[in-house]
């Protein structure tokens, strides 16, 4: 089921507000998706470790949505797998996470939802990318259409904590 929400980040000595929609990957809502894109300063594609054709379609569908319809260059990417609770039923390996998002530009991280783990950094690591980014926050960010997915992919920052 589709849905938006809001949330408030009181962190980093900043009251933040990001607006969260949220498509659940599921087909049927791929024509109100595209709108959610232009203007975005920042995407995270989320896939389930434990079910491989979520991982594949973020290359054969996923992607491709985005560099179709995002407006922003500096649209900040992050890839995120899912489900890292259950390790056992594991069939995406973090390496394949990792491959995928330096050839896709993206910052990467692996999170369970269900326990919470990484949560909270994956929004934090957005932000603070987001933050460090002055065209993300200059007024008028939301210009022409840009290939967002042939740029240089970003340098690893040894400094990042939780990312990949």
């Amino acid at each position: 089921m589709a849905s938006c929400r809001e949330k408030f980040l009181f962190s980093f000595s900043l009251d933040l507000f990001m607006l969260i929609l949220h498509a659940a990957g599921q087909e049927r809502f791929r024509t109100l998706t595209s709108s959610y894109y232009r203007g975005a300063q920042g995407v995270i594609m989320v896939y389930d470790v434990t079910r491989r054709e979520t991982f594949t379609n973020l290359s054969e569908v996923w992607a491709k949505e985005i560099e179709l319809y995002s407006t922003n260059q500096d649209c900040i990417k992050m890839l995120v797998g899912n489900k890292v609770d259950k390790e056992s039923e594991r069939v995406v390996t973090k390496k394949e996470g990792i491959n995928f998002a330096r050839e896709y530009g993206c910052l990467f991280i692996e999170c369970s939802a269900k326990t919470r783990v990484n949560v909270q950094q994956c929004f934090d690591e957005l932000v603070l990318k987001i933050l460090d980014t002055p065209s993300l926050l200059a007024e008028g960010s939301k210009g022409g259409k840009k290939n967002i997915f042939k740029q240089k992919p970003p340098q690893p920052d040894a400094s990042a904590s939780g990312c990949c």
